[in-house]
């Protein structure tokens, strides 16, 4: 089979019915207009509906006209978890895949962030109540995995080369993501026996907005980026085409003997014996 040839394609997606969080810019928004384009059928979720809006009139275009269901709200409000499954289920009425994505970076190390910092990022990207149970993707999850099961579905996690390897400036985000590829491989083994496959990602520097989101000004971000030269073995950022097309590959069937694997897409930044170190200030 050649990867020039048309048989050498994702096209195990069609007719799927996706919910992907964070889906208003970024990643999110790669992959969704991916999806759509592999012929899935969609669900997104995001908190900035105008941004969301736009994501789904591309995935519209795209995908043969297929109109998205848009289930925006923050993921941290309990409501919003409890109300987006019934949407999908009544619309569509299965689910086949969920991409949880959603995160935000913030910046601080040990010395510089505070507590107010440190809770914002583990809510929206792990969720951490007082005994330390993951929340946000735990619960939409939890709320997915009947629907999953019926469907023999497959779950693709958003985590990030940061939970692999520590990246100096950005403290809380990095210990966000370490859970999530715990959480990963954990739910991979309970939901095996059900032929539910759970799989995770890890992006390295990808050319995105999320520094600048965190409030990092151009010159900061510009800085990052050019480290990538010496950090990543392939001596440059990621594009978000090359993460949503690793989405895509874990969440489909050409995937089906794959779970409880953490895929970096960083470059080789992973493997390096860093000479130099990619640091975020």
């Amino acid at each position: 089979m050649s990867a020039s040839g048309d048989a050498y394609k994702v096209s195990s997606l069609k007719g799927k019915v996706t919910l992907i969080t964070g889906a208003s810019s970024g990643i999110g928004a790669g992959t969704s207009v991916l999806f759509a384009k592999l012929g899935a059928v969609l669900a997104l979720n995001g908190r900035d509906v105008e941004s969301l809006q736009k994501v789904a009139k591309e995935c519209k275009e795209c995908g043969g006209g297929a109109e998205p269901l848009l289930v925006p709200g923050d993921l941290t409000d309990e409501d919003t978890v409890k109300r987006i499954v019934p949407e999908v289920m009544a619309r569509f009425g299965r689910l086949d895949v969920l991409v949880n994505n959603a995160g935000i970076l913030a910046m601080g190390g040990i010395e510089t962030s505070d507590l107010a910092t440190y809770d914002r990022v583990m809510n929206i990207n792990v969720r951490s109540n007082q005994y330390f149970i993951a929340r946000s993707v735990y619960h939409l999850t939890q709320v997915c995995v009947p629907h999953l099961i019926k469907t023999k579905g497959s779950i693709v996690n958003v985590s990030s080369i940061t939970g692999m390897r520590p990246v100096p400036g950005i403290l809380a985000y990095c210990m966000s993501k370490s859970v999530i590829d715990q959480f990963t491989r954990c739910v991979a083994l309970e939901l095996a026996s059900k032929q539910v496959r759970v799989n995770s990602v890890s992006p390295g520097v990808v050319a995105t907005n999320v520094f600048k989101r965190a409030g990092m000004d151009e010159k900061a971000n510009a800085k990052v980026l050019e480290q990538c030269k010496l950090t990543n073995a392939l001596g440059r950022p990621g594009e978000v085409d090359e993460v949503a097309n690793s989405i895509a590959f874990l969440a489909s069937d050409t995937a089906s003997f794959i779970t409880a694997v953490n895929l970096p897409i960083d470059g080789g930044h992973h493997a390096m014996i860093p000479k130099e170190t990619l640091t975020v200030e």
